[in-house]
């Protein structure tokens, strides 16, 4: 039999049924024919370049597989990312960023052939049924290799120094000062994204919407994904939640989806340690942890850091209009009709929904407490 053939049988009678005794006789026909492991490979990587014309990203590979199935499943897709790859057309900065983060594909622990051909075609499995997602390429910079203003230049001063911000904020053990370095982040972001726009307004070729996803990870998505909506928001973009794969995708101009990307990661680490915190002064009065009072926390926390963003955004947002001969209003107006026009294209039909699980007075009034220790006032102008 020849090795191509073996395959053939052995995705006849695994991957097209869900049954656990195909998939024991097909990994018995692949572990019997060690001369199938090439051919086997090839047809992984086939799988990746088709979830990749689905609309799939490498971070949302990563991401599925590290959800649905186990660590040897990720080490075996990231061996396929990091194989296709080099057969692939150029898909941008961002794309690159994102090959450049699938974990290595490190020797993983000697198994049987039996047990390795099991977990690949597990992989195989899920891989075949991922649906097609909205495409975040729109034929532009990103996909037909033109420089894109990311590629163009540095990371901007502006950005090093709210990474240094939001760094701090993270490390640092006090919520009010978290919070005011929150929010001078917030605010140098705003002045960061006026000056973006007006250099867009008077390019050759201005800039176009794009979009990223952000994954969102249990437990307690639904508050994290509230928060991540505030906060593009705040940040002139807008977010959709797919919750059925754990993730949203963010439209906006480029640097407002970095500064969303940022400011989304550092508030979960704030709000995180911000809960602990919390709870930990609940169990000393006697109360026990529950999944409400943690659920009430983070949406609460999302609730009010969500105003607060907005206000500080504005309010630097308007000084920095107040302060220039450009009238900001007719450019900011033209981006968010831009972004809302894309977001519309990719997604003709949304649904809102509730929040669920909010209910523990407790934990809304911690949370917050915990986004609203510190005053978002205007502050001089960071220079």
């Amino acid at each position: 039999m020849s090795t191509s053939r073996t395959v053939d049988r052995a995705f006849e009678t695994a991957l097209y049924d869900t049954a656990d005794h195909a998939l024991d006789t097909a990994a018995s026909l692949l572990a019997a024919d060690p001369g199938a492991d090439a051919e086997l490979a090839r047809r992984g990587e086939e799988f990746v370049a088709t979830a990749w014309r689905r609309g799939w990203q490498p971070a949302d590979l990563v991401r599925i597989v590290r959800r649905e199935l186990d660590v040897v499943h990720l080490r075996l897709v990231a061996r396929l990312i990091r194989a296709q790859a080099p057969h692939d057309r150029p898909r941008g900065p961002r794309w690159a960023a994102q090959l450049d983060a699938v974990p290595e594909a490190s020797a993983a622990p000697r198994a049987d052939r039996f047990s390795h051909a099991t977990a690949v075609l597990e992989l195989y499995r899920l891989l075949l049924r991922l649906p097609t997602l909205e495409p975040l390429e729109t034929g532009g910079a990103e996909g037909n290799g033109r420089r894109t203003p990311r590629e163009a230049r540095p990371e901007s001063r502006a950005l090093a120094r709210i990474r240094a911000l939001l760094a701090k904020a993270e490390a640092t053990g006090y919520p009010e000062e978290a919070e005011a370095l929150s929010a001078k982040a917030q605010e140098l972001m705003a002045r960061h994204s006026v000056d973006e726009a007006l250099l867009s307004a008077h390019a050759p070729a201005p800039d176009t919407p794009g979009a990223c996803r952000i994954g969102i990870e249990a437990p307690y998505e639904q508050a994290k994904a509230v928060l991540l909506d505030a906060v593009a928001d705040a940040n002139h973009c807008r977010a959709v939640w797919n919750e059925a794969l754990g993730f949203s995708t963010v439209v906006g101009f480029e640097s407002d989806l970095e500064a969303v990307e940022l400011l989304h990661t550092s508030l979960l680490v704030q709000a995180e340690a911000a809960m602990t915190k919390a709870e930990t002064a609940q169990r000393a009065g006697g109360r026990k942890r529950t999944k409400t009072f943690r659920q009430s926390f983070l949406a609460a926390y999302a609730h009010r850091a969500g105003a607060r963003l907005r206000a500080a955004a504005e309010a630097a947002t308007a000084e920095a209009g107040g302060a220039g001969d450009v009238d900001l209003l007719p450019v900011l107006a033209s981006r968010e009709v831009a972004v809302t026009d894309r977001l519309e294209r990719m997604f003709p039909e949304t649904t809102t929904t509730r929040l669920r699980g909010a209910g523990d007075a407790a934990g809304w009034t911690e949370g917050t407490r915990a986004a609203d220790d510190a005053e978002v006032g205007r502050r001089r102008p960071l220079r």
